[in-house]
Order: C-alpha cells, then structure tokens, then sequence
C-alpha cells in the first residue's frame, strides 16, 4: 500500500513561492490501477516524483508497505530515508515516461538488462530474464533491435520491460500514452492492464484524459491546481462526480447539472448497471410513457453503464408519477428532480 500523509511540495520561484501541492493525502490499494488524473499544471506529474523521491516533499511523508519484508511495524516513511535505503526502496518503483528514455546506442536486449547489469545481476541471467520480459511484451523478435528501428508504440513497449527488470511492485506511469495514436495507446493500456493481473503489480497512472482512466483504472484521484478534489472508484466517481473539478473532467461537454435542477425534468445517474438494457425503450414498452432526452453524458465501461442523463418527462401528472415510480424503481440509477431548468 502507498500511503501519502500531508504531502506538499513547493519550488522558490523568481515570484516567490509556489504551491504545487497542497497537502495532500491518499491511500493507493496494493494490486490496484490507480489513476491521478486533472488538467495541465494540476500537480500530477509532481505528485508521482515524489512516490519514489525523485521530488523530495517539502511536508508530508510517504509510506509503501512491503518494500523491507524483513520488517515488521509501521511502513517506513521514504523522506527519513538515508540515500542507502532509499536506493534500496528504490528498487521496488519502477517508472516509464511518456518520450521512452531508451539508451538509443544499446539494443532492445541490453536495454532491458542495463537495470540488472547496474543490480550486479551475473549477466546470463539478466539476458535470459531479459528475453522473457520481450516475450512478455509482445517483442520477442526485438532483442537485436535498437530503438532508433522502432515505431513509438514498440518503444514504449521495450521501456515497460525494462521497468520490469528489477521486478517491481509498484510501475508509475507518468504520461505513458499521451504520445502515442489511439490505436497504439489502447494496446499499451491493455499491457499494462495484463501485467497487473499477471504480476500483482500496482500500478499509478499519470493522466490528463479520463479516456485512460476509464479503459484501465480501477480508483481515480482528481487533482486541480495541487488540490486533491476528491478520489474513489472509478465508478464512483464516474457516476457521481463531488466537484467542479470531477465534473469538468468527467463531463467534459460541459453539462452543469447542479446548475439545471424545472418542473417535470429529472436527472438521472447511471451506476454501473448493464449498458445494454435499453432504458427509453424500456420506459415506453412497460409504462406507455414517452419522455424527451434533454442532454446525456454516458459512457460504456466493460458493458456497465455510468454517466448521466437529462429527462424531459410528460406534463401530465399522471404520466410524469409513472414514469418516475419506475424510474427510481429500478437498480443502479439514482433519480432526482432538476428544478428551475432552463435548457
């Protein structure tokens, strides 16, 4: 478990001062895939340095369980670390980069053993760990391959084996994808998605599009300005976003439900039931109620709907009574009224 106590981190400036975090405090679960998501300049990247101390905090403390399995008690706090144990902590984080950082005159091979070979790690016994690792990724044809031959994509797939050399239990991902093409990018995630599951690694994404959080992550935290806005599951912050923030992002169109709640227009929150129960039709088919679709931001994440979605519903009363009843009798949705609607 990584556990950041109180967290801020300010750089002097030739203004003065600034905040890039703001005392921050969040708990990572062991064997998740934790996204840290927000807009440009929101702390993110800074927030994933000092995971693993490339970014000493100026208050706070970091603690990851597990990294000294011959100790017992409270996790150790990585800022009291002497530079001996924090190399030695180090050894457990391993980190990838949205520009690769290959040693461009070593092969795939040798970039994957430069880690172990720097471990003291007897050097047919990185090579052959370092030939599983390209079988793993997908490159197994690679080893004799400079990076210089390789598209973005492969690359980045080369730079996830070495991460992976020194067998970690943590890989930070800081903007690992925000180079490559869509296509390209939905492949890299579904490897890191594999490793997780395949290795119990956990894993911290770096991010700035929900697009990646929601193909991967399974808790999510909203970071704005060096503020933590709020953190969860993905689901349930996707389905009921707290902040202005969370619902920027999430709702990007820019659909401001807390400022559209009028008589006869509910809102309502999908919360992970199946995306494929058609719920306007169901409404027409059981009650004979037809209703207008206002506005609607939903996506579909494995096959569960989240989102929401805005109602116009009959003016008879009657009708409207109906067709609410089974709205809020139905599971995973959450119904409320929108007053004062001005669409």
């Amino acid at each position: 478990m990584i556990e950041l106590q109180k967290v801020s981190k300010i750089f002097p400036t030739p203004d003065g001062p600034f905040s890039a975090l703001k005392d921050i405090s969040l708990t990572i679960p062991d064997g998740s895939i934790f996204g840290i998501v927000g807009m440009s300049g929101a702390g993110k990247s800074t927030l994933v340095r000092c995971i693993n101390l490339l970014e000493k905090p100026t208050r706070g403390r970091v603690r990851i369980s597990g990294l000294f399995p011959d100790r017992e008690g409270e996790a150790p706090d990585l800022c009291e670390m002497d530079p001996g144990q924090l190399r030695q902590a180090r050894r457990s984080i391993s980190m990838i980069f949205q520009q690769f950082n290959l040693l461009m005159q070593r092969t795939c091979l040798k970039n994957i053993c430069f880690p172990m070979e720097i471990a003291g790690v007897p050097a047919s016994e990185a090579k052959q760990k370092a030939l599983e690792l390209l079988e793993m990724v997908g490159l197994p044809d690679k080893a004799e391959s400079y990076p210089s031959q390789l598209s973005g994509g492969q690359k980045q797939r080369i730079a996830i084996a070495r991460a992976l050399a020194s067998n970690p239990k943590i890989l930070l991902c800081d903007e690992a994808t925000s180079a490559l093409d869509p296509n390209t990018t939905r492949a890299i995630l579904r490897l890191i998605q594999d490793i997780n599951k395949r290795l119990g690694i956990t894993v911290v994404v770096i991010t700035h599009e929900m697009a990646v959080v929601e193909e991967i992550c399974t808790h999510v935290a909203i970071l704005d300005h060096g503020t933590l806005m709020e953190t969860g599951t993905v689901e349930s912050v996707f389905s009921n976003p707290q902040t202005e923030a969370g619902r920027r992002l999430v709702y990007p169109e820019g659909m401001r439900i807390d400022r559209l709640p009028a008589a006869n227009v509910v809102r309502i929150a999908f919360n992970g039931g199946s995306s494929y129960e058609p719920l306007i039709a169901s409404l027409a088919i059981d009650c004979g109620v037809k209703v207008n679709i206002l506005g609607a931001d939903t996506r579909n994440m494995d096959g569960k709907a989240f989102g929401t979605m805005l109602l116009g519903l009959p003016e008879d009363r009657a009708e409207a009574g109906k067709a609410m009843a089974y709205l809020k009798g139905r599971k995973d949705l959450t119904v409320e009224e929108v007053r004062d609607y001005h669409g």
